[in-house]
């Protein structure tokens, strides 16, 4: 899900970091005092999850969480995935400084259209409904930053075309992954924390 230095042109990254800036600008101001546990913990989680990668040409797929992120703390997921891209940029060289922001865009701005989706699932007591909303914030949220990563390496020329589609195929696993992993987490939430899932109105 990183796109690589070099791949993208100037205008393209300039539009990533404005997009970005704005994003976590509301995320920061939404970030209560009271979702800063939740948020360091879940910025470990994506940290952590997204170290292992696939490569896929100029990308590569691997866990990402972001639908998690987005449900647990709506606009905070810009600020949150924005420190564990630039950890792992400057720790591990995956991705870069200079596509941060458009890789930021990428993984959270789908998650925040999850968010909107599913947050009165979310409320709902019934397992069932928690479960749906696990699973529908993955699918949107990793298949969202998948088609938007296509669409950009596709913009980038023909010379990518081909890696475009194959990065949007192979995020269906990683969809289905999330979605168990979700259904998981959100279940155990709802036991010890029912807090959580009260959503940011």
């Amino acid at each position: 899900m990183h796109i690589s230095e070099g791949v993208l042109p100037g205008w393209m990254l300039l539009t990533g970091w404005g997009l970005t800036a704005i994003g976590t600008a509301i995320g920061l101001k939404q970030l209560d005092n009271k979702k800063i546990p939740a948020a360091a913990l879940l910025a470990a989680a994506f940290f952590v999850a997204s170290l292992i990668h696939v490569p896929i040409g100029p990308t590569s797929v691997h866990l990402i969480l972001n639908g998690l992120v987005g449900l647990l703390t709506g606009w905070g997921t810009f600020p949150i995935l924005l420190v564990g891209l630039f950890l792992q940029a400057i720790l591990f060289q995956f991705g870069g400084i200079t596509v941060l922001g458009v890789n930021t865009f990428n993984m959270a701005f789908p998650a925040i259209i999850a968010y909107y989706l599913c947050r009165r699932l979310l409320k709902s007591n019934k397992n069932f409904t928690i479960a749906l909303a696990g699973v529908i914030a993955a699918f949107v949220s990793i298949m969202g930053a998948g088609i938007l990563v296509a669409t950009e390496l596709y913009l980038t020329g023909q010379q990518f075309k081909s890696a475009a589609e194959l990065v949007l195929l192979a995020h269906i696993p990683v969809a289905i992954i999330e979605s168990i992993i979700n259904i998981f987490v959100l279940l155990f939430i709802k036991k010890s924390m029912p807090e959580l899932l009260g959503g940011k109105e």
